[in-house]
């Protein structure tokens, strides 16, 4: 019996969302993807996967910071204002937007 109850709860409330012309997936949706266009604009261009110490530092500029090498594979990380670039030996691994 409870189960019934809860059952024609959610169909109500889905069937009210319906006439009042609101779709919580609809809705999430928008927001989503809102926030993606949002944040998409927001990060700064960073060097790609691959890419060799020397090609950032001719295209981004000398960091502000250089921390390492650590550990075995060695890893480097270069400190920019926007943005952190992580190197595997002289290669890019990852990059990611500061905030």
């Amino acid at each position: 019996m409870r189960l019934k109850r809860l059952f024609a709860l959610a169909a109500a409330t889905s069937a009210a969302a319906f006439v009042l012309g609101a779709s919580p997936t609809a809705v999430g949706d928008v927001l989503l993807i809102d926030s993606i266009e949002h944040a998409s604009l927001a990060v700064p261009e960073r060097p790609t996967r691959g890419v060799t110490m020397e090609s950032v530092e001719r295209r981004f500029g000398a960091p502000t910071r250089r921390e390492g090498p650590v550990g075995d594979p060695p890893i480097t990380r270069w400190d920019y204002p926007e943005f952190s670039v992580y190197f595997e030996y002289d290669r890019v691994i990852h990059a990611v937007a500061r905030r």
